[in-house]
This record gives C-alpha cells, structure tokens and sequence, in this order.
C-alpha cells in the first residue's frame, strides 16, 4: 500500500498532491479541486475514505498553486484548469506505481467544468467521471467530445444547478445519468447526503474503472 504527499510538477509550477494506493487497486480516482481549501474540506475527506475503503486508489491535489488562489481569475479560467488536469493525469499515466490504473475523474465546484474538459481533452483515455454540482456550463463547448461515461450529481433543491445539469445530460454523447440528491441545496453540508452521493459515485467507477470492465463510447450504441 502506497501513501505518499508530493508536489507535481507541471511546467514551471508545482502542485501539491496527496495519492494513495491500496493493495490491489480497482483503478484510480482524482479529485479535481481549483483550491486548497476545498481540497482539505471534510466533504472531501470523507469521498477520498469512502473510496479507499472501497478499493480504490485516490489523488488529491490542487490544480492551483498556492500563490495563485487568490485570484478569482484563475479559479475561473477553466482552459487552465483543464491543462492542469490533463497534465497531471499524463503524470500518472507515467509513473510506475499509477500506469496500470484505469483513471476516473471526481470534480466539484470549478474542478467539475475542469474534469469534463479534460474528459473530452483525453477521449478514450479516460475511464469515468463523476461531477458534484459545479458551473458545468462552462464545459458546454466540449460535452458532445466526451468518450467517457459521466455521472452528474446534484442537489435536489437547487433549482439552478438542476436545471444546468439537465441541460448537460441532454447534450452528452457519452454513457451518462443523473442522479438528483433529494433534500438538500448543497450536499457537501449534508452527511447523509454526502455518503448517498459517495455511494453512487463508488459504484459508478466499480462499474467503468475495474480492470476488464468494457462499455460502449457512445450512449446510443449496444
């Protein structure tokens, strides 16, 4: 079992990371956060746990360095955020420990608009995505080049973020559901909210991570 904290390096910056990696992993899940402060929430604790528990490895990092989070700017420049991401993911594509590992993807906030461009960036490469509410419609540009299958989540009473996810249903290609989180505006503040929603993530990647697991590229295809 491998758990190791580490900085990545992508270009001239460096992005701190925590990955871990159970015995035997299922594949390996990254969480695609725009902040420090997300990355150590307790929400995201809790999904990194539920996952390790689960079998699967995990990677938990920034896609902004420190001395950029200050800047609104940054965390709203998904095109950067989708690099970072797609670079990352490289990293782990070569790296000895990780390279045998079908990658998902889990986003939230900026980090879910980021995870479903660099889904569309990496095609094929890709094995599954799971978005928690987030601005998706900045996204919108690349949904019809996802390959990958997408599992969006979002909270039942926000009606804003509903209505966005729907629309973004509607226009990928790719294996897809929605799954609405009942009672709640924000499922992240919301325990038991929380666990339903790691539960449907965890059986999402069980479904399109483990090693064998095949699946149709596109929605409409047998």
């Amino acid at each position: 079992m491998a758990d190791n904290t580490l900085k990545i390096g992508i270009g001239d910056i460096e992005l701190e990371a925590a990955l871990f990696i159970p015995d035997n992993a299922h594949g390996i899940v990254v969480f695609s956060n725009s902040s420090h402060k997300r990355r150590l929430s307790e929400g995201n604790k809790f999904l990194v746990h539920h996952l390790q528990q689960s079998g699967f490895a995990t990677l938990l990092f920034n896609l902004l360095a420190d001395n950029e989070e200050e800047s609104a700017e940054d965390e709203a420049d998904i095109a950067l955020l989708t690099d970072r991401l797609v670079n990352v993911t490289g990293w782990l594509q070569r790296e000895e420990l990780t390279s045998h590992l079908n990658i998902g993807y889990l986003g939230e906030s900026a980090g879910a608009a980021a995870a479903l461009g660099a889904a569309a960036a990496l095609g094929t490469e890709l094995g599954a995505v799971v978005s928690i509410g987030g601005p998706l419609a900045l996204a919108a540009p690349v949904l019809t080049d996802i390959h990958a299958p997408v599992l969006l989540l979002v909270a039942g009473l926000n009606e804003e973020a509903l209505a966005l996810n729907i629309q973004v249903q509607e226009q990928l290609q790719s294996i897809k559901d929605l799954q609405i989180i009942p009672d709640t505006k924000d499922v992240f503040k919301d325990l038991g909210k929380l666990e339903m929603a790691a539960q449907l993530a965890t059986d999402w990647y069980r479904k399109y991570l483990k090693p064998g697991k095949q699946h149709a590229l596109r929605q409409n295809q047998p």
